[in-house]
């Protein structure tokens, strides 16, 4: 006997122009509402326009922009795609188009684009859900356009129509090899820390953060995240951890290092259940920074957190 599909589905959309992505993205859109799914666009800002144009805002689409929404990729399944899928009712089929690649996208941005949309296959699998992920391939690098390979078990030529099955798709084997020991840190101060110690450390952090020009709310932010990763290393990683904060190109980095392994590679990307106590630090951080790299391996975990001046 066959097995029975899976219900999720991944496919990436390759287009080369925008009559091309208009004519891969805007029946996707419609098939699903024809088929009364609920619907949601996160796409960037240009891209967006030209949907809203499209489709219209009269109809019963969610529209958001991805360069907000989906700013920290990290951010994209808890508040973008799992916020909308699990809003719907259950056993609905739910169809989505997220485009969180773009020609844009920083280098220092690209690896956690790249395990976001790897760790899209785990946290859906089993559910009926369609994400549509557009690739414009004359803009975008073409490491970008191969990886997209790996992380999507389905690939549609938007100027042909043609579908077919990935050959590379190997979602945890491209998350793994963008796990990637992070770039050195400037030589700026390394504060020590252990449980005794987190209040003065979280003081330590937001002092440096405002003198290098970050003003609330988003000192507000840094104090947060710099709150549950200090406390996150003394409950998992150690009881110990080392902090640094410094800037660079228009933001202000926070740093956290312990002897901790992350196991969970979508740890920080589920949403809480209502019941749940703990474990939403690592969560918090990716609601609050403008981007957060993960570095963990046996010699422990750095995460490293930008928010922008």
């Amino acid at each position: 006997m066959t097995p029975p599909a899976e219900p999720f589905v991944h496919p990436a959309l390759f287009y080369r122009d925008q009559r091309e992505y208009l004519a891969g993205v805007v029946p996707f859109v419609r098939k699903g509402l024809a088929a009364g799914e609920p619907v949601a666009v996160a796409v960037p800002t240009e891209n967006l326009r030209l949907l809203k144009r499209e489709i219209g805002t009269g109809e019963a689409v969610r529209f958001l922009d991805m360069r907000e929404a989906g700013r920290n990729p990290g951010r994209i399944i808890p508040g973008v795609l799992r916020a909308f899928a699990d809003a719907q009712p259950p056993g609905t089929r739910v169809r989505i188009v997220g485009e969180p690649i773009w020609a844009g996208r920083s280098a220092t941005e690209y690896p956690a684009c790249v395990q976001h949309e790897a760790l899209i296959n785990a946290a859906f699998q089993g559910r009926a859900v369609t994400i549509l992920c557009p690739y414009d391939t004359q803009r975008l690098d073409p490491q970008a356009v191969a990886d997209a390979y790996a992380t999507h078990p389905v690939i549609v030529d938007a100027g042909s129509g043609r579908e077919r099955e990935s050959g590379p798709y190997d979602f945890e084997g491209v998350h793994a090899r963008y796990n990637e020991p992070l770039p050195p840190a400037p030589d700026v101060p390394a504060h020590a820390f252990v449980a005794d110690v987190l209040g003065e450390v979280r003081h330590l952090a937001t002092e440096a953060a405002a003198r290098f020009g970050l003003v609330r709310p988003r000192l507000d932010d840094l104090a947060l995240a710099t709150a549950e990763l200090t406390t996150n290393s003394v409950v998992h990683g150690g009881g110990s951890g080392v902090l640094r904060v410094w800037a660079e190109d228009g933001y202000v980095v926070c740093e956290v290092r312990d002897k901790g392994r992350l196991s969970d590679p979508l740890a920080g990307r589920r949403p809480p259940s209502r019941d749940q106590r703990g474990g939403r630090g690592l969560l918090m951080v990716n609601l609050v920074a403008d981007l957060v790299r993960v570095h963990t391996g046996p010699d422990g975990t750095t995460i490293r957190c930008w928010f922008a001046l």
